[in-house]
């Protein structure tokens, strides 16, 4: 369910940058699907072949449309309040390209067509708004999954998804939370560091 999740997201985030700020957040999720499918078509067998550039067009899709410090920040909550500037630095790098690297097959994976967008009926004047899907598994069933944005500056901004009403964002606060507690912030943000190839751990 979270590789579903994070594929999905990249679907809703691939956006040409001249429209990112201008459009509606469910015009956002409308345009992804037809340019991300024509992305895929093109360049899916290299981007099978070669990690890096998988990362890379990932990263080139989704880091102009991620609201990677609202996410971030709604991970930590409470120990986002007693970082440092360079923890909540560190802690944005780590979780967003954790996040790109951790499900990066799932996007290569992901059939467009099993996508039905919903009716909006959210308001755009709202600092948060939610965007609704649906897509269906192998089997035919049909499973509810809701986008999460942000307005930002830039314009609306991806934070979460939700899937049969699970949260990724509450997923990883709850499993990161409990890991703060144990061993703190700093071995947090090290091992996520680790796990997305910003450090080594020799």
């Amino acid at each position: 369910m979270q590789r579903l999740a994070i594929a999905t997201m990249l679907v809703c985030l691939t956006l040409a940058s001249s429209h990112a700020g201008e459009s509606s957040p469910q015009e956002i999720i409308r345009e992804a699907v037809d340019l991300l499918t024509t992305g895929l078509d093109e360049r899916r067998e290299e981007l099978k072949r070669d990690r890096d550039a998988l990362y890379e067009f990932i990263d080139g899709i989704l880091l102009p449309r991620f609201a990677r410090k609202f996410a971030a920040t709604a991970v930590l909550t409470k120990h986002w309040r007693t970082a440092s500037d360079e923890q909540k630095r560190r802690f944005i790098d780590a979780f967003y390209t954790t996040l790109v690297r951790r499900y990066a097959d799932g996007i290569l994976e992901f059939d467009m067509d099993r996508i039905v967008i919903r009716p909006y009926k959210g308001d755009p004047t709202k600092r948060t708004t939610v965007v609704k899907t649906s897509v269906q598994l192998d089997n035919g069933t049909k499973i509810p999954v809701f986008y999460m944005l942000v307005n930002t500056r830039e314009g609306w901004r991806m934070f979460d998804v939700k899937i049969e009403g699970v949260s990724y964002i509450v997923n990883y606060r709850k499993e990161l939370h409990a890991e703060i507690r144990r061993t703190g912030l700093d071995q947090v943000i090290e091992r996520l560091e680790i796990a997305a190839g910003l450090t080594s751990d020799e």
